[in-house]
Order: C-alpha cells, then sequence, then structure tokens
C-alpha cells in the first residue's frame, strides 16, 4: 500500500474536506482528489460517498480509516521518541488540567520539576474534563489531569489525588467555632455552589439528597475565586477542597470547617494516551505528580 495515499485519505477523513488535508499536507487539492481515486481504484472500491459538499465515509472507508489512525498515531510516537533521544534532557511538555487541580495543585509540582530541569519547557492550558479526554485521546498533548473518572478505550487513567470538602465561611461566621459541620446544620442556609456538572456540584447534590437537607441557593457561580469571594462578602457558604482555601485561610479571611461526612471528597485522574511514548522527562514528572500527591496525604503541604 501507498503510504503517502494513505495519509491523503486519513486526513481527508479526519478533516471531512480535502481542502484541510491538502493544506495539512501542503499539497494542492486536486493532488489530494488523485491520490484518493488511484487508492479506490488499486483496490477497486469506494472509500468515500459525497452529499454536496459534505463526505462520509464507505463502510471499506471506516474499516481503513481506523486502520490509518493507528499507523499515524505510531508515525507520531517513533517522532517523539526519536526526539527525545535527541533532546536528552531538553523537550516541551505539553499538559490539559481541569481549573481546579490546574490552579491550586498543579503550580507547585511544576515548581518543583523545573527547578530540576531547567531545560524542559512545560506549556499548560486548563480546560473542562471533556474536552481534555477528546485532545489526550487524539494525542494532542502528553498528560491530562481531570476531576472525575472517564472511562476510554485510548485512554490511561488513574487516580492521583484525593482531598477532603470542607465548608468555607466568613470567619465571624457562626459555623467558624464549629469543630465539624453536621449535615442537618447546613439546613435553611444560603449554599453557593459550582456551575452544573461540575465534580464539586455532582458531590454536593448528591450530599444534599442523601441526608434530605434543604438549603437556598442564592449563587452559581463557575469559578472558585469567585466562590470564595462571594462567601467573603457574606452571600453564603460553600462547599470547597481545603487546597483551594488555604491562602484565604493562612490570611484570616475564611474558616474551612471539616463535614462529618466522610464519603464528601473529591478525586483527581492523570490520563494519558495508552500508546503514548514516555520520555524520560516525562516519566520524570509523573513520578514527582505521585511524590507530591503522598506528602499532601502526609499533611506535608
Amino acid at each position: 500500500m501507498n503510504l503517502n495515499q494513505l495519509k491523503i485519505f486519513y486526513l481527508a477523513a479526519k478533516h471531512g474536506s480535502l481542502s484541510a488535508a491538502a493544506e495539512a499536507l501542503y499539497i494542492t487539492q486536486p493532488a489530494v482528489t488523485k491520490g484518493i481515486q488511484r487508492l479506490q481504484e488499486h483496490y477497486e472500491l469506494k472509500l468515500f460517498n459525497r452529499f454536496g459538499k459534505k463526505m462520509a465515509l464507505t463502510d471499506a472507508g471506516e474499516v481503513l480509516y481506523g486502520i490509518a489512525e493507528s499507523i499515524f498515531e505510531m508515525e507520531h510516537q517513533a517522532e517523539e521518541s526519536l526526539r527525545d533521544f535527541q533532546q536528552r534532557k531538553r523537550g516541551f511538555i505539553r499538559i490539559l488540567s481541569s481549573e481546579s487541580f490546574g490552579s491550586y495543585y498543579l503550580p507547585y509540582i511544576l515548581n518543583r520539576f523545573t527547578r530540576m530541569n531547567p531545560k524542559i519547557r512545560i506549556a499548560v492550558e486548563l480546560l473542562p474534563t471533556d474536552q481534555i479526554v477528546e485532545k489526550t485521546a487524539s494525542l494532542a498533548n502528553d498528560l491530562g489531569f481531570i476531576s472525575y473518572a472517564v472511562p476510554h478505550k485510548k485512554l490511561v487513567s488513574r487516580e492521583v489525588l484525593e482531598d477532603s470538602y470542607q465548608i468555607i465561611v466568613p470567619t465571624g461566621h457562626p459555623f467558624a467555632a464549629k469543630a465539624a459541620i453536621e449535615p442537618q446544620d447546613l439546613a435553611g442556609h444560603s449554599l453557593i455552589v459550582h456551575e452544573k456538572g461540575s465534580a464539586p456540584r455532582r458531590s454536593t447534590e448528591e450530599f444534599i439528597r442523601r441526608h434530605g437537607i434543604s438549603v437556598s441557593i442564592p449563587l452559581e457561580l463557575s469559578n472558585n475565586e469567585a466562590i470564595k469571594t462571594a462567601v467573603e462578602e457574606g452571600l453564603g457558604v460553600a462547599v470547597i477542597t481545603r487546597r483551594v482555601v488555604s491562602k484565604e485561610i493562612e490570611m484570616g479571611k475564611l474558616k474551612a470547617i471539616p463535614l462529618s461526612d466522610p464519603t464528601m471528597s473529591r478525586k483527581f485522574y492523570l490520563i494519558h494516551h495508552k500508546d503514548k511514548y514516555i520520555s524520560r522527562p516525562l516519566q520524570g514528572l509523573i513520578d514527582m505528580v505521585d511524590q507530591w500527591a503522598d506528602e499532601y496525604r502526609r499533611g506535608e503541604h
């Protein structure tokens, strides 16, 4: 099989466009059309159906696309493997992370890693979990950190950290003197919550249902900083992990009180493509994540 023709077919199918395939390969659109035609003629099979400007794979095309995807993912891995040998201690690591982990946990890990590996450049982008999963499955990044488990046939996923939820209140709030918050203590109080679909929102809603609590929800916010500010302003109390509010506690702006319910915790997961080549620098970063998480569990951070 002609691999150049296969790559033309693969990129046309991936992008759903002959012009996009031509742009990706730095060739003309007629050259893309000719490459696909020759592939079809050689095997006497139709690989695409055209519906106006839209392209759809035939059954044969679907099978070939799956095989081509595996081939070109392996090509990408081969390039990364060789580049790692070339660069030795140099490199570039691309990380996607959920907002909470990327803002309140990951910077401390990366600070330690970059001091030990000054020639490794790291790029971090904060995205929702579903987008991180999608991009990691397409080999668009090296590592992902997500807020809940998402099974995916192309990904390796494992828990790296569990942190407890606590109730945060202004320092003058009646709850501030409590050693722990019982579920019924929250009845009738205003509760500021995260946006729908987020891990904290799911845990909070399950907690309310499980204990049959009636609360009012005056605010729904998608940002931890906004939630902390709203609590400081006395607009309500909130459920948040202890790491997220550590600075405000040290500054005396907020008080965090543990919940008596031991199930109120959240987990973070590390993901990467199952066929991802794990270079020495990348493995070093993964090891450092595990080391930092272990120290955090022991209360050293």
